[in-house]
């Protein structure tokens, strides 16, 4: 116990400890992220961009083979909409409500892990000022104690030790906000590509069905 108290104490007290846990878990948060990215990345073969391009060209039954399997929510749920729009099991109203929930699950999964490195970005520079002003008042209460017998390195190491906690404490923040920061604009990218996507994919059920439905009152008016 008191060796792991020394060893806190040696590097800058309990607030630098408590700063290196939070770089400790943010590296952790970002290497999660990270690796969940590139578990989810999409086939060649399979991208919402050639998915909708097979839409387009009405190979339906090519782009819902493809978008099977795959680890990419985003073409899973192109599949999945194109599935629930093509077999008609639902009214339009519940087949649409089913997109739209499923869209919403995809896009909450884009933002995860972001939360808690937004709150070690925020926390971070704050620890680090507290530290700061803690380690002033010991050292200005070593001072007091002192009186006129104060000795400058005992007062400057002090200061120089209170110092330290907001440096880390930056030092942890700007590449932690950095990131996050990055993050969010993926996500946010990635969310509106989504809502596009799936837009496109109701719009050209609608044009089909439109289609069909003045295809049929055609062929009606010549029988008559």
């Amino acid at each position: 116990m008191i060796t792991l108290l020394n060893f806190i104490d040696s590097i800058g007290g309990p607030v630098v400890a408590i700063l290196i846990l939070f770089s400790i878990a943010a590296t952790t948060l970002i290497l999660l992220k990270l690796a969940a990215t590139l578990v989810q990345l999409p086939a060649r073969n399979s991208t919402p961009k050639r998915l909708l391009a097979h839409l387009q060209m009405g190979e339906l039954k090519q782009l819902r083979l493809l978008a099977q399997r795959q680890r990419n929510p985003h073409s899973q749920l192109i599949g999945d909409a194109v599935e629930l729009l093509q077999e008609q099991t639902l009214s339009k109203n519940d087949t649409q409500s089913e997109v739209i929930r499923k869209a919403r699950d995809v896009a909450h999964a884009y933002s995860n892990y972001l939360r808690p490195l937004e709150v070690i970005a925020t926390l971070a520079p704050l620890l680090g000022l507290f530290g700061t002003v803690l380690g002033m008042i010991e050292a200005f209460k070593a001072m007091e104690l002192a009186g006129a017998q104060v000795d400058p390195a005992v007062l400057s190491g002090g200061i120089w030790q209170a110092l330290l906690t907001t440096a880390v404490g930056l030092g942890v923040a700007i590449p932690v906000s950095l990131i996050h920061s990055l993050f969010e604009r993926r996500a946010e990218h990635q969310v509106h590509n989504l809502q596009d996507d799936i837009g496109q994919v109701f719009t050209y059920f609608a044009r089909h069905t439109a289609s069909e439905t003045a295809t049929t009152s055609v062929s009606q008016r010549s029988a008559s």
